[in-house]
């Protein structure tokens, strides 16, 4: 890898294309894809270079509409790297296009984590007291001075991290071409994404049993035990149910219809 790579001039078109396109991300939020639909459109400005037919651009625009969540402030640094795997997938015929969304679904939550912890939590808090203070005081400048000590530097995370995100990207290709790492890259890259999708259905998803056994005079509750055991069985067993009903052909939104259904009828029954 190395940050000092020169673009080509069609390259840095590409990657103001990106910069722009990227502040569609949230554009089409919703519970199924999350922002799946704003991080393909931001891909297309490197679809459209490295694809040339409509079916291969087709191909890569669905292979983005996979599940996707992340701050938006850094979402082009990950940009940059999905476009340098694409970029190597559409030169090299052997690539295992599957590595794409490994990497995506790897980076998306420790950069959630720094771009929350940054923007939200940090930067967002030390903008709004100095621009409330002024504020307070009748001053123009409360709200503008809040606007540029917030956007400036979100701008330029977000311009340069696209950058930075392609230098790294095809970096890595250049090294793993070179040295013959593309099947640990690849082994790492889905073990990681496991473990984000791991942890997203264990905090995302919410089911406790309501039963309740009676032993003499004492009542034991069944989640007591089931945490003691294996905590968060339930909500990991209903997410592989998910997962096998998608796997055989479900829609999202009948298995999301099954899921209230399972929901309101369980909790009338008072299983759940």
């Amino acid at each position: 890898m190395s940050d000092k790579k020169k673009l080509t001039k069609d390259e840095k078109k590409m990657m103001r294309e990106i910069f722009w396109n990227s502040f569609m991300l949230e554009a089409s939020y919703n519970y199924e894809r999350q922002q799946a639909l704003g991080f393909s459109i931001g891909m297309w400005p490197a679809i459209k270079r490295y694809y040339k037919t409509k079916e291969e651009q087709a191909e890569a625009l669905e292979r983005h509409m996979n599940i996707f969540n992340t701050t938006p402030h850094v979402v082009t640094t990950i940009t940059g790297v999905a476009t340098a795997l694409e970029k190597e997938a559409s030169e090299n015929p052997s690539f295992d296009k599957s590595i794409i969304n490994n990497v995506k679904i790897g980076l998306m939550g420790p950069f959630a984590g720094i771009g929350d912890s940054l923007f939200w939590g940090t930067l967002r808090i030390i903008a709004v007291g100095i621009g409330l203070s002024l504020a307070q005081q009748g001053s123009i400048l409360g709200p503008i001075l809040f606007l540029l000590l917030f956007n400036v530097p979100h701008m330029l995370v977000r311009y340069y991290g696209g950058i930075y995100g392609y230098k790294l990207g095809t970096g890595i290709m250049q090294q793993a071409n070179n040295s013959g790492i593309m099947e640990k890259i690849s082994k790492g890259a889905t073990v990681v994404g496991l473990m984000v999708i791991g942890a997203m259905s264990a905090s995302m998803v919410k089911l406790n049993s309501a039963f309740v056994f009676t032993v003499g005079d004492q009542k034991i509750p069944m989640q007591d035990y089931l945490d003691q055991i294996f905590p968060l069985l339930l909500p990991l067993l209903y997410t592989l149910s998910m997962f096998l009903l998608l796997k055989k052909g479900f829609k999202p939104t009948t298995i999301l219809f099954i899921t209230i259904i399972f929901g309101i009828v369980g909790s009338l029954i008072g299983i759940i």
